[in-house]
Parts: C-alpha cells; structure tokens; sequence
C-alpha cells in the first residue's frame, strides 16, 4: 500500500485534508481516485489505514479508516558529517536514512569547503528534511531521522551523549571489528571529516570528547560515502538489518484510536 508523510496535525481527526506534494503524487503520479486506499504517517510512528475521499485541483480529502502504531528497531546512530561540497550532503541523507542512521548533524570543521548559501541556511535545512523526509518513505521508515542545523565541531562534540563514539580517521588508528566485539552499546556517534581531512587539533579534540579513532578496512572511502558504510556495519551488528521479516512492529487501533 502507498504511504505519506503529512504533518501530525493533519491526523488529529477522522478526516484529512492533503495539499502539495502529496497530492500532486497522489493524484498526478500514481493517479490514484476516490475509493482508492493508502497510509499516511506523522513521522513520529503514528500510520494511519485511510481511504481517499476526494481529489480536487488544490487539496484532497481522506477518511481515516484505522490507526495504529509503529515502532523501528534500528541501532540507534547519530552521525556527525563534516559538510561535503555541493550536494554531496544529499546522497549522506537519503543513504543514511535507509540504513537507518536515526540523527544527522551537519558540521563544519577547517578544512569545509565555504558554501555561498550559508546566507540561505533556513531554505537549505528545508531541503536537506524533505531529502530525508522522502527517503523515509520510499525505504518505508515509519520514523522520520532528525536532520539538525549546521554547527560547528566544537559545539557538536559537546552535544554528544552517552555510546560509541567513533572517529573515521586513516591515521593511528584501530581496526573497527575490534571495538564490536565488546556488549552492544545503547547507542553510536559517527564523526566523519570533510574531503580534506580533520587536523591534529580536530583530532585531539575529538579524541578528548571520547571518539576512537578507527578505520574498517585497506580502502579510504570518500567523505559522502563513509559514514553510512559504517551505519550499515552497526545496523548488522546491533540493529535491524541482521534481521528477517517485517522491518516495523505494530499495534492496530480503529479510527478512533482504540485497540483492535
């Protein structure tokens, strides 16, 4: 069955009311028509069974037929990506999101490359969550990831929490099978440099924050292509994709959110 993302707002009631692109995909794409049936998704886990009611030039309208709530079983990754040049972030968010990285956090180390449209952050941030957004629901992720604003490495170092941190990083460092044969983290961070590398300074702050410097293999893999190469080792290891069957565990409600 197709699903959508809308906004959580918009599956407040027993009917909804859908503009844009979802209705231009509806409508336009799939040329879908009254009567017709899908799912629409709050991000957050909430799926709701509807049946489309009316498709007109502007909106179109949806009944909620059931509900029922989704959860994801992905290790949960946080990756800290040194912003890649030109669009490369793109392929980091729509890749990572179907491997199933749960956080992106764009950073900007010494050795970034400067965007002109910093100036325009609020429409790029926009952009990078539609990305993501999109991915989501091709891969069928109940779960939108969160994409955070841009910050520079300092700040998000401090803002790491607790689990693996690790460093990808060809210099001095330790092979990564070897730190996963410890018990299962509660939860992993990335740190992936920009094209050019971290300096030693970035590296020792790192380091001082509790990343490991570790490498996973005789290849170095591009910035864009690193951090979710890693994410897909973690997923096997501790999350999801070492397993078989349905990729999201649910609770079926009726329209009125009552268990069935």
């Amino acid at each position: 069955m197709h699903r959508f993302f809308v906004d959580p707002e918009q599956l407040a009631g027993d009917r909804v009311l859908f503009s844009g692109d979802v209705l231009h995909h509806i409508a336009k794409v799939l040329r879908m028509r009254p009567g017709d049936e899908l799912e629409l998704l709050d991000g957050a886990g909430e799926i709701c069974q509807c049946r489309v009611l009316a498709l007109g030039r502007h909106q179109g309208e949806a009944l909620v037929l059931a509900r029922r709530r989704a959860t994801e079983h992905p290790f949960p990754v946080q990756l800290l990506q040194a912003l890649p040049k030109g669009d490369k972030f793109d392929l980091v968010l729509q890749k990572g999101t179907e491997l199933g990285i749960t956080r992106f956090v764009p950073v900007l180390t010494g050795r970034t490359v400067p965007q002109s449209e910093f100036s325009r952050e609020e429409n790029r941030l926009l952009r990078w969550r539609k990305i993501v957004r999109e991915a989501a629901r091709q891969c069928r992720r109940p779960v939108i990831p969160e994409v955070a604003s841009p910050v520079a490495l300092t700040s998000a170092l401090a803002a790491v929490g607790d689990g693996l941190r690790l460093l990808l990083w060809e210099e001095e460092s330790r092979p990564l099978a070897g730190l996963l044969e410890a018990p299962r983290p509660a939860a992993a961070t990335i740190l992936v440099g920009p094209e050019g590398g971290f300096a030693q300074t970035e590296v020792a702050l790192a380091a001082a924050a509790g990343f490991v410097p570790v490498r996973f293999g005789p290849r170095i893999l591009r910035s864009e292509t690193a951090g979710f190469a890693v994410a897909a080792i973690l997923q096997y290891v501790y999350g999801d994709l070492g397993e078989g069957g349905p990729g999201e565990e649910s609770r079926a409600m009726n329209a009125g959110g009552e268990p069935l």
